[in-house]
């Protein structure tokens, strides 16, 4: 079993790569070709101070590919307020510090092909995923980008945004000004473009094609009265007020979990499900998505948009959206497999002992 990190990932996993497998996994499933679930998390409060032990899993197997992948994470999530914004943050063992894998196993044998490192192939994931929305529904002369962030998701969205258009120009904020100008002056020298740090989210607003909230804040950073006709909106952590929601003409899904067999009225219309100890059983339903919050009229899905049977953009001066839906374990069976194909291809990783994970007793 090949045991692969964050840097022999780096060495083979591009943008294009991630970009190019992902709509490959897309169109697998919409064949019915592959399968996954939506993320379950285990959740322990731990104090009064609010921390909690997550325990996360998503998994998806694919068919075509011969995979099966699961992802895992364990960690103490909090809350915490920075210069006035509350943020979700997370460590395990201690703050710096994350605990998150992806096994990687054959369909045909069973047998355990790779353990994986998640964090670089999740700032990849999500960016391509970005990526894959502003080609199918910003402008096709998008070449402003606003970025609300500039963490690791930002860098990754902002490379994927360059891939699928030709952007010009980047203008970014976040709470921290050291933060946003070393940003800037990395996004400009790696990706070529001229970048600025403005001193206010109102300016990364203005002249916006392409609009992206890329923030661990809990509180909406996306607000509807800032943004300009003809933006595509983006947003991973960064969430949308509800003025923005309303401001949305067109929104595009990749996807829905599809239900589990035998129960064909099963429906997740988010991404990812929720047990806490001592929640009970008394609550309503909860839907994060900002699509789900949209009247279905305005909701379009990636296989009907490629098979021609929707539109998506319709005019220049619409607002739209993008988000994956449901699909994270189809993301991760694929891109999981196609590291391991070109890791192994290049002789990376720590080879392991496969019997160490196997056993003779029957379980």
């Amino acid at each position: 079993m090949l045991l692969l990190s964050n840097d022999d990932i780096k060495q083979v996993l591009t943008m294009d790569v991630a970009i190019r497998t992902l709509e490959e996994a897309y169109a697998e499933f919409f064949r019915g070709e592959s399968v996954c679930r939506p993320r379950i998390n285990i959740q322990v409060p731990l104090d009064p101070d609010g921390k909690v032990y997550n325990w996360s899993t998503v998994e998806g197997a694919s068919a075509g590919l011969g995979y099966f992948a699961i992802r895992l994470m364990s960690d103490i999530s909090y809350i915490q307020t920075c210069e006035g914004v509350r943020t979700r943050e997370k460590y395990c063992v201690r703050p710096g510090l994350f605990c998150g894998l992806i096994l990687l196993t054959s369909i045909h044998t069973g047998e355990p092909l790779a353990l994986m490192h998640d964090g670089y192939i999740q700032h990849i994931r999500q960016g391509a995923d970005g990526g894959i929305g502003v080609k199918y529904m910003a402008r096709p002369d998008a070449e402003v980008v606003g970025m609300l962030g500039s963490g690791g998701m930002a860098r990754s969205h902002a490379e994927a945004f360059c891939a699928v258009r030709r952007v010009r120009r980047l203008k970014v904020f976040s709470p921290t000004p050291e933060h946003r100008k070393a940003y800037a002056r990395e996004m400009a020298e790696r990706l070529g473009i001229e970048a600025e740090a403005c001193n206010s989210p109102e300016e990364v607003y203005r002249g916006a094609d392409i609009l992206a909230g890329c923030t661990d804040s809990v509180e909406p950073v996306v607000r509807g009265e800032l943004i300009e006709p003809g933006t595509h909106l983006v947003e991973v952590g960064g969430l949308l007020d509800e003025a923005a929601v309303r401001r949305i003409d067109v929104a595009l899904r990749f996807g829905l979990t599809p239900p589990p067999a035998g129960h064909p009225d099963w429906v997740v219309e988010g991404d990812s499900l929720a047990w806490r100890v001592g929640a009970g059983g008394s609550g309503g339903r909860v839907v994060g998505d900002a699509a789900a919050r949209l009247p279905a009229e305005k909701i379009v899905y990636l296989k009907d948009l490629l098979e021609g049977r929707v539109g998506g953009r319709r005019r220049p001066e619409e607002i739209t959206y993008s988000e994956r839906g449901g699909l994270r374990g189809v993301q991760f069976a694929a891109i999981a497999g196609k590291v391991y194909e070109l890791a192994r291809a290049r002789g990376l990783g720590r080879e392991l002992p496969t019997q160490w994970f196997l056993q003779d007793i029957r379980n």
